[in-house]
């Protein structure tokens, strides 16, 4: 059966030269597909068993997984150029100017690095990519050198040499291989031919692969994977292979234990039982070189028969260790946290005096409860912490509580183990506690954690370990929390909803971000800093200062940048009262309890609620009420949730309790009216009662 591959690349037609890479070594094993990320295509992406993503195709590891699954076998794509590349390249002279163009600046300086590798180190590059300012023509260089991107070469080239797109190194063709379970064809005559033309750097490892051809996919395999000490045995027992690591580890020299029988050499690594039982043998604790070891053996099977076996051998130290470095490598993978408290704009005492507290909170190693309306800036302040902590060279990793189901969500936070439930990514996945270790975790909207969910986060909390999903081992992390609510999660500890302890281990450290109506002229600050950022130049008239001003921002910040956006749109150099947004006018910052939202026709107005009135006037009156703030919500395309419907009522001092809010909710859904979502996803009005409320037939 045919194997499915799916490129996945930021430009169309490096994707499409990837894929035909693939199509011409695999053959009619595989069937691919490809697909970009620059003209869209990647939304179309369809099910495949492998996938193949080029470094440059999204920003992190969030982006990736908008559009490839979270289970999904992925591979990164590794490019270098063709051996006749590099020999041309280093026959031209030495101080030879020479502009390199290509797709993006991260493009072209991989690329100029792996010239540089490859030992192409005496031409002067400068490099150039669409939007790149400098220079401004060609003229001024000897060569124009471009990997079949000349569309983009700048006028006045005097020479322009074109190297051919970069190609797949052989190691990413020989994990794709392993990936589909086609390792048979790494023995063909199209890898052997690949391997010799592409260039590498790495001839200790070429020189180790020729001379163990018949176990070369696992070698390959093994060498590009693992930092770990190797010892490779034949059928009969007999040591063929190891390496500088083994050789550390366990004090033998490699010399040494050549050619003769392990057991001899290492009788602490049972060679012998892996042999007879032709199978895996579980990972045990082994004292090598006056250290503990950890043991795994494997053997090698060809046609149901055991041609040899491979042992792994990693000290703890180095375990450790390595996990580090894999944790540090995700910094480039955008874990990381982009603002800092300079980037808090305002001078008002509100946010001043939230700024220094935080401040100041950020230099211990606390759990930080950040506590703000939605869209006051929240994460921001988060990143800044994180950035001004003394844990600012770790990762900082963010996970909103609220988005992802129960299941998915403890997944992400605690990975999984191999097997652990239907659709896991084969080997299991490490968890964002792991890839935090060292570093912050953001913990958004934590209201939204279920309870099963909060008794493992306070263990981490009090422990600093985790288990991942299905499995059986415990994971030491050293990482520091920030969480955020936009609810009074006091509130929800006595409903119930919310731990105690959870509550008092988050809120060792609580900070209050202000809402943009308690700022002052800090709006006026902030819409200037979003004017300057659209780069359109507009003015406000007094008029529309004033409204600004007394405009209650229910969404904050980020309906102050959804405003300016807007107004970058009408065209106009002076904004009146007529060019605010449609949704603008529903929301004044005095808005008195009773009020109709003035889109629903005064004939459908809220009655305000009466001193001891009757039973159906009371539900009447309640029923309007709720359908007031849904109205009001969907005007600004939002869903609502019950307490924030029961935060208005207390707000505006209306009669109304939970369950008669799940009363009326559940008559509104019954008559079509309304469309419940479960969990956290809120309440809206239908078209049906949309047209309803504004026709005041409600």
């Amino acid at each position: 059966m045919k194997k499915s591959v799916a490129i996945v690349s930021l430009d169309a037609r490096a994707g499409q030269f990837y894929a035909q890479q693939v199509r011409d070594l695999f053959g009619d094993r595989v069937f691919v597909t490809s697909y970009s990320v620059r003209d869209g295509s990647v939304a179309r992406l369809k099910k495949a068993d492998l996938y193949m993503v080029s470094t440059d195709a999204f920003e992190s590891v969030g982006d990736l997984h908008q559009y490839v699954p979270i289970n999904g076998e992925i591979m990164e794509i590794q490019v270098t150029f063709l051996w006749e590349v590099v020999r041309q390249l280093q026959q031209l002279p030495a101080g030879t100017r020479a502009l390199f163009v290509n797709l993006s600046d991260k493009m072209a300086r991989e690329a100029v690095s792996r010239l540089n590798q490859l030992g192409v180190n005496q031409l002067e590059f400068e490099m150039f990519y669409p939007g790149c300012t400098s220079p401004a023509d060609a003229a001024g260089f000897d060569l124009v050198i471009t990997p079949q991107e000349q569309r983009y070469v700048p006028a006045g080239a005097k020479k322009v040499m074109d190297i051919g797109q970069r190609v797949c190194t052989a190691a990413t063709m020989t994990e794709a291989a392993l990936r589909l379970g086609l390792d048979e064809l790494l023995e063909s005559p199209q890898f052997r031919a690949y391997q010799a033309a592409v260039a590498a750097n790495t001839y200790s490892y070429d020189q180790m692969f020729n001379r163990s051809r018949r176990l070369e996919s696992q070698f390959e395999l093994l060498m590009e994977i693992l930092d770990e000490g190797l010892v490779g045995v034949t059928e009969t027992g007999e040591v063929f292979a190891c390496n500088k690591k083994a050789e550390e580890i366990t004090k033998v020299s490699c010399k040494l234990a050549l050619h003769r029988r392990a057991g001899e050499v290492y009788p602490f690594i049972p060679f012998v039982e892996c042999l007879k039982a032709k199978k895996p043998l579980p990972a045990r604790v082994v004292r090598a070189g006056g250290a503990n070891v950890n043991v795994t053996v494997a053997p090698v099977l060809r046609g149901g028969e055991c041609i040899g076996a491979f042992a792994s051998l990693q000290s703890f130290n180095d375990a450790e260790k390595r996990q580090n470095e894999l944790r540090s490598q995700l910094l480039h993978k955008g874990l990381r946290a982009k603002y800092t408290f300079a980037d808090v704009l305002g001078s008002s005492p509100a946010i001043q005096r939230s700024v220094n507290i935080v401040k100041r909170m950020a230099a211990t190693d606390l759990p930080i409860l950040l506590i703000g309306e939605t869209g006051t800036g929240k994460e921001l302040f988060a990143h800044a912490v994180h950035n001004a902590s003394p844990r600012a060279a770790g990762p900082f990793v963010a996970i909103n509580c609220a988005a992802m189901p129960e299941n998915l969500l403890e997944s992400e936070l605690f990975g999984y183990e191999d097997g652990a439930f239907t659709g896991a990514r084969r080997g299991g996945k490490p968890g964002l506690f792991e890839f935090a270790h060292k570093g912050t975790l953001f913990l958004d909207e934590v209201e939204g954690m279920s309870p099963a969910l909060q008794v493992k986060l306070l263990r981490v909390l009090q422990e600093r370990e985790i288990m991942r999903v299905g499995g059986n081992q415990i994971i030491c992390v050293d990482v520091r929390i920030v969480a955020a609510t936009n609810e009074d999660l006091e509130q929800r500890v006595e409903n119930g909803s919310f731990r105690r302890d959870l509550y008092y281990r988050l809120n060792t450290l609580p900070a209050l971000i202000p809402p943009l109506r308690e700022r002052g002229d800090d709006l006026f600050l902030l819409l200037d800093h979003f004017r300057q950022k659209s780069g359109v130049d507009f003015e406000l008239s007094p008029q529309v200062r004033g409204l600004l001003a007394s405009h209650q921002w229910r969404g904050n910040i980020r309906e102050l940048r959804n405003v300016v956006e807007y107004f970058s749109y009408t065209g106009n150099q002076l904004i009146l009262p007529g060019d605010l947004p449609p949704t603008f006018r529903y929301l004044p910052r005095q808005e008195l309890p009773g009020a109709a939202v003035p889109a629903i026709p005064a004939s459908a107005a809220l009655p305000a609620p009466a001193v001891g009135p009757g039973p159906a006037a009371a539900d009447a009156a309640a029923r309007r009420f709720v359908l007031h703030q849904l109205y009001a919500a969907d005007c600004r395309c939002a869903a609502l949730g019950r307490e924030a419907i029961l935060q208005a009522a207390r707000a505006e001092r209306f009669p109304l309790s939970q369950q008669e809010v799940r009363r009326i909710l559940a008559a509104l859904a019954a008559e079509g009216l309304a469309r419940v979502s479960r969990g956290r996803g809120g309440t809206r009005l239908t078209p049906q009662g949309r047209s309803a409320c504004q026709r005041g037939a409600l």
